[in-house]
């Protein structure tokens, strides 16, 4: 169980030298209680006291990284159960399953289409990130080419997947540099795993037959020396996987419950591909750190990359887009000039209507701090000031010889006070950015 303020408050120094960033060692206690601080920030704690406090100072899901350089994935590390409590931090990694027994110019082919699954969405870059190399052979030399193929025609993070010793570790060491997650200890192989886990250094996935079994094997891989585990519940129907992961989640962050405190994974069944896709979303949502597919497609990759991008961005962070002039097609000094927000949703909204306009446009982005047109109006982040200074910013005026400007229709209130400040002659552009096209061919003059 964790311990309480007051106990972690009787293990410290109890100097109040403020090193810690803290005034007093009990305000210091109270926030490693509740996982704000870490205990390396006290440079005065005893050894014995940090043996004590282990439990109390570790995150309630352990960390875990799969890969190695840009192309790492961080897992777990969550602190609550729903966004609205606070946030997400590490969104799941994304994997489409190889088996080694497909012959090697049919995995090469497939490797080529995962590494294509990258998609543009909102101005960031989003896509899956990781390649898991199953064990169906039973052959380690099979697993070993089928991982030497994927690793030579891929960048993405690798997991392996064998109950196979053996199996295992003839792959591993061909990709130990990229620090792949070794997938496959169970009851039965945990101890022959976790040593390849500890002289791979490369973190572990462990599955049990049911909560208790896991409950039972995740401490004893940890006494071993191998704390960065992936873990597995072992449910296969739907339902009862969703309900085994949320108790994980619960248990780990409610209840400090250590042998759960670890980042899940899930694989997704083979069969009908809509029912993947809703399967996958299901384990994005709650509370998967990775989630395998058999089969991915580019339909099925782009909404689920896109649920997860809309679940894991931070709802206090919006995406943004840089506050300048943007232009579209070949811009000419008669090309209309329109408003909008640095909200990246709002800029990639309008951005391809003024595109399917076929009518070369500027478009003068402002800093609202990431807010929508609504918001920023209301919040007084877009009003005829701000909207005068980045129009003089971007000197818009030395590229067009008209000063007509076209503001979204929601702030046409906006209008005559725009005018007055700015010297340019507003229009009043529509409120849906869909129907921007059609304004500009039949309004802008």
């Amino acid at each position: 169980m964790a311990l309480t303020g007051l106990d972690i408050y009787k293990l410290l120094p109890k100097t109040n030298c403020g090193k810690c960033g803290v005034p007093t060692c009990l305000a210091f206690a109270m926030a490693l209680a509740g996982k704000k601080t870490s205990l390396d920030k006290c440079p005065d704690v005893s050894a014995q006291a940090k043996s004590a406090l282990d439990n109390a100072s570790a995150p309630p899901i352990q960390l875990v990284t799969i890969g190695s350089g840009d192309n790492k994935v961080e897992i777990g590390n969550e602190t609550v159960l729903f966004r609205h409590e606070q946030t997400f931090y590490h969104q799941p990694g994304l994997a489409v399953a190889i088996a080694d027994n497909l012959p090697v110019s049919d995995i090469a082919a497939k490797v080529k289409s995962i590494n294509a699954m990258e998609f543009d969405r909102v101005g960031k870059k989003v896509r899956f990130e990781l390649i898991a190399v199953t064990d169906k052979s039973s052959d380690a030399n099979k697993f070993a080419e089928a991982v030497k193929t994927v690793a030579a025609n891929s960048k993405l993070s690798l997991i392996l997947s064998s109950v196979n010793p053996a199996v295992m570790e003839a792959g591993a060491k061909l990709c130990a540099d990229r620090r792949p997650l070794l997938y496959g200890a169970n009851a039965e192989n945990y101890q022959a795993m976790a040593e390849l886990a500890k002289k791979y250094n490369c973190p572990l996935g462990v599955a049990g037959k049911n909560l208790d079994e896991l409950a039972e094997l995740t401490p004893k891989i940890a006494a071993l020396g191998v704390k960065e585990l992936v873990i597995n519940p072992g449910s296969t129907e739907p339902a009862k996987l969703l309900s085994d992961i949320t108790q994980i989640r619960r248990l780990a962050l409610k209840k400090a419950f250590r042998p759960f405190g670890f980042p899940v994974i899930v694989f997704a069944p083979a069969g009908d591909a809509y029912q993947s896709v809703i399967f996958v979303g299901t384990f994005i949502a709650k509370y998967a750190g990775v989630v395998v597919m058999p089969e991915a497609s580019l339909w099925q990759g782009l909404p689920l990359v896109s649920i997860r991008q809309n679940i894991y961005t931070d709802p206090q962070k919006p995406i943004q887009v840089e506050a300048k002039i943007y232009t579209v097609g070949n811009v000419n000094e008669q090309s209309p000039v329109l408003v909008t927000t640095n909200f990246s949703l709002t800029y990639f909204t309008m951005q391809p209507e003024v595109e399917g306009s076929k009518i070369p446009s500027y478009i003068v982005v402002v800093n609202t701090e990431g807010m929508s047109v609504l918001t920023a109006f209301a919040a007084d982040k877009l009003n005829e000031k701000i909207i005068s200074k980045a129009l003089n910013d971007c000197k818009v005026a030395d590229q067009v010889k008209h000063k007509k400007l076209i503001i979204p229709g929601y702030i046409a209130v906006l209008s005559g006070k725009l005018e007055a400040e700015s010297g340019w002659q507003v229009m009043v552009g529509p409120r849906e950015a869909s129907a921007i096209p059609s304004y500009l061919k039949n309004v802008w003059k």
